[in-house]
């Protein structure tokens, strides 16, 4: 004899199997995420260009929200969880490379295009050879990766050295991020202002580098600033100074307070090591990072002393 369960029941297994079906889906999805955002592809930072900041921030949830309605149109609240997730790697492909993949073409061409900019004249000179070594000491690198920059260098002063290739495959690795652009391009002035007077060919040679990463003269001539440093001592030294400080902030002598505090908190922020490193500067060249953070607020303190605000 057949027996009909009351509708009531039948109502609430229905909802039982449907809740375990969901459960199943949302543990795929679960797994699906720890495949899809291992760590190659969670490490990948949202863009940080300056001017499309906040533009970057938004269009990152474009891909996002068309993976979630897609999802929710093919398998309910569960498959816009799939869709989100879809639409989360689509983004990140859109942003740039993971920071571990950054790091390690960071360090790769920082050397070789050193070598490069160093060759440009026709001859590396002993002061560029000292210098770019002065330069892997202060990252305090292992044995090991002296030997790798160190053949990058040598890689980078061949004559068929493919400069333009190798900057546009960093530039697409960075995708928005004009800090690291700035670092980079910082690295290159250290090594060939520490090596003596840049002379034109090098001069122009630094800013096809800047040009291919994205970085403009106005940036370039504010680094080199930065680079440089402050001079000290006697009256003709401290206007200098405070030339340079105005250079360094990127503002001129013109400028509101309230301008140069923005120009000076937008600096730190953009410079601050622990964020540039998270976007994928190597570890080993934080101390350009620092370098960064010391000038700027050398700068400030100066204009903020000879103005008198606080």
């Amino acid at each position: 004899m057949s027996r009909t369960l009351p509708r009531a029941t039948s109502s609430r297994l229905a909802r039982l199997d449907s809740n375990i079906a969901s459960a199943k889906t949302y543990l795929i999805a679960r797994q699906i995420k720890g495949t899809i955002m291992s760590p190659r592809g969670a490490s990948r930072q949202p863009r940080a260009g300056d001017a499309h900041h906040a533009h970057g921030n938004s269009m990152q949830w474009i891909g996002k929200g068309i993976g979630g309605l897609l999802g929710a149109f093919v398998a309910g609240p569960v498959g816009s969880l799939l869709g989100v997730l879809v639409g989360h790697q689509w983004d990140q492909a859109k942003s740039g490379g993971s920071a571990r993949e950054i790091s390690r073409l960071f360090f790769e061409t920082t050397f070789e295009v050193m070598g490069q900019v160093a060759k440009v004249d026709g001859r590396v000179s002993e002061d560029e050879v000292r210098v770019a070594r002065r330069i892997m000491r202060g990252m305090r690198l292992t044995e090991t990766q002296v030997q790798a920059a160190i053949e990058h260098f040598t890689r980078g002063k061949l004559a068929d050295y493919p400069l333009e290739g190798r900057l546009g495959a960093l530039a697409q690795q960075i995708g928005g991020r004009g800090d690291l652009a700035r670092a980079f391009v910082q690295i290159q002035l250290q090594a060939a202002i520490g090596a003596g007077d840049v002379g034109a060919e090098k001069r122009q040679a630094l800013w096809r580098v800047a040009n291919a990463l994205g970085v403009s003269r106005a940036e370039l001539a504010q680094i080199e600033a930065i680079v440089r440093g402050f001079e000290g001592g006697g009256a003709a030294a401290q206007v200098q100074s405070l030339d340079a400080a105005y250079r360094v902030l990127g503002v001129t002598p013109q400028a509101s307070n309230d301008e140069v505090k923005t120009a000076y908190r937008r600096l730190m922020n953009q410079h601050h090591p622990d964020k540039l490193v998270a976007r994928g500067l190597p570890k080993s060249m934080i101390g350009v990072a620092e370098q960064k953070t010391h000038e700027v607020r050398t700068a400030y303190e100066r204009i903020k002393a000879q103005r008198g605000f606080k």
